[in-house]
């Protein structure tokens, strides 16, 4: 009598070597975020994708609000340089970083997501800041 986890048969090694590793390439971590951003490794601009409220009430220091819906190419015009962009908002019961990674592959830049958005990175233990901050891409020329 079979499970139903394993009623499905899983993937061949190989298969599954192919697909874990294409999805390293569209995603990463609450931890490997935090490790880059707190031993100076930042290559990439982290953007909160939520609201600007959302932002205010709590994001992560060095996050750059940008919520999803204003992402445009006149955005895209000011980036081009941007080796990787690592979109969060709220979690797994949002699809904001979704659409945000969308919008920006749709206008030629390198995008990943970071799962487990603010739920995670609180998760693993890890603080918030609340204001506005410095980082705000909208404002940016």
């Amino acid at each position: 009598m079979s499970s139903a986890v394993s009623r499905v048969a899983p993937a061949n090694s190989q298969q599954a070597l192919q697909y874990f590793q294409e999805l390293m390439t569209y995603e990463t971590d609450c931890w490997d975020v935090h490790h880059a951003l707190t031993n100076g490794r930042q290559d990439f601009v982290l953007l909160d994708v939520r609201s600007e409220e959302a932002f205010r009430k709590g994001h992560i220091e060095g996050a750059e609000s940008l919520p999803y819906a204003q992402i445009n190419k006149a955005l895209a015009s000011r980036y081009l340089d941007t080796p990787l962009f690592v979109v969060y908002c709220a979690g797994p019961h949002c699809n904001a970083t979704e659409k945000a990674a969308i919008k920006l592959a749709k206008l030629g830049l390198s995008v990943k997501k970071m799962i487990g958005g603010i739920t995670g990175w609180i998760d693993e233990g890890f603080k918030l800041v609340e204001g506005r901050g410095d980082g705000n891409l909208q404002g940016k020329n």
